[in-house]
């Protein structure tokens, strides 16, 4: 008989962690604002951050995979995160706030991948079951994203402090959650980088990369495009809570989903409907009814996306590669994809704000062609 799955353990690392990003995607833009940033400054910092995904997940990945200790990796990772973060209480300036954020960011962007291979390890057996798992990260996303817009209301200047707090429960839970017990399996040397060079794997990735390139357009400025808009702090927050609230519901449904129609299928709609939410907010930002159905296609532009992306990647890559994989597609897409939007998001809002949505809407519609011509028709091979 399987053994029973921790729900509670596994959850709570995913409310925290994801409760850290309601607190750095809305309001580390606005923090840098207040600090006296200029917007390419801001959208260099965020690149540096996003960028550390670049390498850290494939580091951690292989320490992971060829230790066989994906646990103590979580935990030591987590644990150097919060240690570099609190530099932000003494750091002054660009090249400060640089070293900092790279700092903290290098162990910290590697521990999800990692968490990731952890819980699908865990539901081995029902696989299916994880977006009952993952939806409390959604939760953390919205609680935090709620109480930091009144938070940060009359005062940005907390955001560190809060930051710290987070950091600091997110090794608290690293602590608690369980390691699997199972035998250690080594990888076959080069075995990795044959499964990787697939040619369904290699699309994947590069849909994956172009669809982050998007998001990282918006994490980095739309926050900045609603206060320049006249919005509160406490509204922006609302605005987020919003989108993640629509992400919980579809991960509610997402089983139902994903065995009534095919991953192929899930992927190319909720493209289209990313593609189609740029383009709302990029143009309709004074129209609140606009907005807010926007917001809610996070549900298919972020939870259905992910939901589907963790499926092909269970597919993919046997066990014994798997947090090698995760880790390969963090770095291809939050990580590569991320730094590049961040970065082009920067350049085109200190140019030309108006354009900069409107790039994100064709680099998505550059993913969906990818998944439409590339992505083969069906699901990929139990």
């Amino acid at each position: 008989m399987p053994a029973a799955i921790p729900y509670a353990r596994l959850s709570a690392f995913y409310f925290w962690y994801y409760g850290l990003l309601g607190l750095l995607h809305p309001f580390w833009p606005l923090f840098l604002s207040h600090q006296q940033f200029s917007a390419r400054e801001i959208g260099q910092l965020l690149a540096i951050q996003i960028a550390t995904r670049i390498v850290s997940p494939n580091l951690w990945g292989w320490l992971a995979d060829h230790s066989g200790q994906r646990m103590a990796t979580i935990r030591l990772g987590a644990a150097l995160g919060f240690v570099f973060y609190a530099g932000i209480f003494w750091v002054e300036g660009f090249w400060g706030m640089a070293l900092v954020m790279a700092g903290y960011s290098f162990f910290w962007n590697g521990v999800m991948p990692q968490f990731e291979a952890l819980t699908l390890d865990h539901l081995h057996h029902q696989p299916q079951r994880y977006s009952s798992v993952r939806v409390w990260g959604s939760i953390g996303f919205i609680v935090t994203v709620v109480c930091g817009g009144f938070l940060f209301e009359e005062s940005i200047g907390r955001f560190p402090a809060a930051g710290l707090l987070f950091l600091g429960m997110i090794l608290l839970a690293s602590l608690w959650a369980p390691a699997v017990a199972r035998t250690f399996v080594r990888p076959v040397k080069g075995a990795f980088w044959r499964l990787l060079c697939q040619r369904q794997v290699l699309t994947f990735l590069l849909m994956s990369f172009l669809l982050q390139v998007s998001h990282g357009i918006y994490y980095a400025f739309y926050s900045l495009q609603l206060e320049a808009a006249g919005y509160s702090r406490s509204t922006i927050g609302l605005f987020w809570a919003l989108s993640v609230l629509a992400e919980i519901i579809l991960f509610m449904v997402m089983r139902r989903l994903m065995t009534n129609w095919s991953l192929r299928g899930i992927l190319l709609v909720s493209l289209l409907l990313t593609a189609l939410r740029w383009l709302m907010i990029g143009h309709f930002t004074d129209l609140l009814a606009l907005l807010l159905v926007a917001q809610c296609l996070h549900a298919f532009s972020f939870g259905a996306c992910h939901a589907v992306s963790v499926e092909y990647l269970r597919r993919f890559f046997p066990r014994e590669h798997l947090g090698q994989g995760q880790a390969i597609y963090s770095s291809a897409s939050f990580g590569a994809g991320g730094a590049i939007g961040a970065l082009l998001g920067g350049l085109l809002w200190s140019q030309a704000s108006s354009w900069t949505f409107d790039v994100a809407v064709l680099v998505t519609l550059a993913a969906l062609l990818v998944a439409f011509l590339f992505i083969d028709r069906g699901n990929p091979r139990e």
